[in-house]
């Protein structure tokens, strides 16, 4: 009997959803490792001063769901899939005619994650979810927003490991944003490169002859 209950409670966690008692491999690496190295990069005093990543937000926008709600339905159930978090919907703050939108219709869907979920799926999108994008050679360092935040536009869900592409009817993208605490985006990108995000690597310019 407690077997039976013990396995039904698996089943309701869901996937992407940590094991009781697994420390996440990058929550570890960040204290053995990053942690060290941004002390000695950025000649910081004190630990405190190191930056760390305070949350990763997922947003998935779905316009077309004002003509169909069965697209929002289907968006959420994938999100979810991918984070092992429950999704809070997301409506519109405002109405525009040109686009048929009334104010406060569902027309979207975001997760926030923190803590080990936000190292789990960290080393999900960097190990199994990245390496699944067509013709990938790393992502822009052209998309912080000059207070130590990274946005990463996801043009598939299907790079994602949680969903089955047989079963996808629709392809949708999102955005993944990295909250830091670092005060610059120098830093905030060095923090993200020490976790293993892979960024484009750009050649710098050979100097004209005079």
């Amino acid at each position: 009997m407690a077997k039976e209950k013990k396995q039904q409670k698996e089943e309701k966690k869901g996937p992407g959803v940590r094991e009781a008692g697994v420390y996440p491999r990058l929550a570890d690496k960040y204290k053995k490792e990053i942690v060290p190295a941004m002390m000695k990069q950025f000649q910081y005093k004190n630990v405190m001063q190191v930056p760390k990543l305070e949350k990763i937000s997922v947003n998935i926008g779905v316009g077309q769901a004002t003509q169909d709600a069965k697209l929002l339905e289907v968006a959420v159930g994938e999100l979810e899939t991918i984070t092992g978090q429950k999704a809070a919907i997301t409506k519109s703050k405002k109405a525009i005619s040109n686009f048929k939108l009334r104010q406060n219709l569902p027309i979207g869907a975001r997760v926030t994650l923190r803590s080990n979920m936000m190292y789990e799926f960290l080393d999900r999108l960097i190990s199994l979810a990245m390496p699944q994008i067509r013709d990938f050679r790393g992502i822009s360092d052209r998309s912080f927003d000059g207070r130590g935040n990274y946005t990463l536009g996801v043009k598939e869900q299907i790079i994602f490991p949680e969903i089955d592409a047989d079963r996808v009817t629709k392809i949708s993208g999102m955005d993944i944003t990295f909250v830091t605490t670092a005060q610059t985006d120098m830093e905030a990108m060095e923090l993200l490169k020490l976790f293993g995000v892979p960024f484009v690597k750009r050649e710098q310019p050979v100097a004209k002859a005079s």
